[in-house]
């Protein structure tokens, strides 16, 4: 009967990830956040009613993927290809500044670090975990504010991508510094030929799902296959190029985005994300914390770990945002959208712990983090916002 447990804590996760975001929304803050929070009120750090099992884990996967998925549908072309070479200066942005932040940190609670001493890669390491970037939250808090479609939005979504991908091959350098078999230029031509196949494949797939789409207009068999091709890329991302599964999940809805039935692929994929894993994702970043064994020593750490990680990413993206002439409001949107960290910060924490780059004594102030940043982005997006509409409003 222990196999069947998974069915009990499916529906606690559900009822209470609906309550708590209708709370949210009461309360005028975005409905992940009441997930998110449904998330620590029923797992380890507060009332264990349910453990993150590997079940758990595979689906939250899913629902990111999903959210991708539609994130790309969703991305007008002309806007990304607009937004493009400035993304790619606030995602470099996005990836220095916190790495250098993150590393100076560690040295300023543990002491100076040579280099190519232990001490060293740790403190570097420190840095890496936070570079990464996790757009899902704020994905999901742009749908909510109807923003996702605009020059802000798309901005975010291209900068993260680009910081996900230059993230990996920070990653595999840092590593590559401890272990020399880790060859950072093999990670520089998987990254290349990834995005070359992308681009030759999705060409044909885009015509191929046109001519579908010509022929079966606004059927169900269109949002299936375009399912399909959804789990194929992300498969193929991770699995062959050693990409992030989101990437390839994102790139899976470029290619979709310009179908005359994208909007109808995008809105029964929101269906099965809003419906179930959509809710177990958001509720899982809850389920990972486990504040056991924390000392104040460590807690004042990953405290300052929150806040450097969190102002270095709002700095380097802000700032690049402001230098490559978007607004004042608009460049601290960017800079907030970008400081969300997610799964990513946990697979770059784990791979550091699989090569013993990292304690994992760390680990639970990525988790505070990734809790921090994913309840504070919507929030501080929606005030950022609302500022706008009233400027517009007074104007009128």
């Amino acid at each position: 009967m222990e196999n069947y447990k998974i069915l009990m804590d499916l529906a606690i996760i559900i009822v209470s990830a609906k309550f708590f975001g209708l709370m949210a929304r009461k309360l005028k803050a975005p409905q992940v956040v009441g997930q998110i929070v449904a998330g620590l009120l029923i797992g380890p750090a507060l009332l264990g009613i349910v453990q993150l099992s590997d079940f758990l884990s595979q689906m939250a996967e899913i629902g990111v993927i999903l959210l991708m998925f539609s994130a790309g549908l969703e991305t007008n072309l002309k806007d990304l290809f607009k937004t493009g070479p400035k993304a790619f200066l606030i995602a470099c942005a996005g990836v220095f500044v916190p790495l250098i932040g993150g590393t100076l940190l560690y040295m300023a609670f543990y002491g100076a670090a040579p280099a190519g001493t232990d001490k060293f890669y740790t403190a570097l390491f420190i840095g890496v975990i936070m570079t990464a970037t996790s757009v899902s939250i704020t994905v999901q808090a742009l749908k909510d504010l109807g923003k996702l479609k605009g020059e802000v939005g798309t901005t975010i979504l291209s900068a993260a991508i680009i910081d996900d991908v230059i993230g990996i091959i920070v990653l595999t350098f840092v590593i590559g510094l401890k272990n020399p078999s880790q060859s950072g230029g093999k990670v520089i031509i998987s990254t290349i030929l990834f995005f070359l196949m992308a681009f030759g494949v999705g060409i044909i797939l885009f015509h191929i799902f046109k001519k579908i789409d010509e022929k079966y207009p606004h059927t169900r068999r269109i949002p299936i296959l375009g399912l399909a091709l959804c789990f194929i890329f992300a498969y193929v991302a991770e699995e062959f190029f050693g990409i992030a599964d989101i990437t390839g999940a994102y790139v899976a809805g470029i290619i979709l985005c310009s179908i005359e039935d994208s909007d109808y692929i995008a809105e029964k994929m929101d269906i099965n994300s809003y419906m179930l894993f959509g809710p177990v994702f958001f509720a899982s970043i809850g389920l990972k914390t486990n504040l056991d064994g924390m000392t104040w020593e460590f807690f004042a750490f990953a405290l300052c770990f929150v806040i450097v990680a969190m102002v270095c990413k709002i700095i380097g993206c802000g700032l690049v945002a402001k230098l490559c002439r978007f607004k004042g409001n608009d460049a601290l949107k960017i800079g907030v959208g970008m400081m969300t960290r997610g799964e990513v910060a946990l697979i770059v924490s784990q791979k550091g712990l699989a090569v013993g780059l990292l304690s994992s004594t760390y680990f639970a102030a990525v988790i505070l983090l990734i809790i921090c940043s994913s309840i504070l982005t919507p929030i501080i997006l929606k005030l950022l916002y609302s500022k706008d509409d009233k400027e517009v409003s007074a104007e009128a």
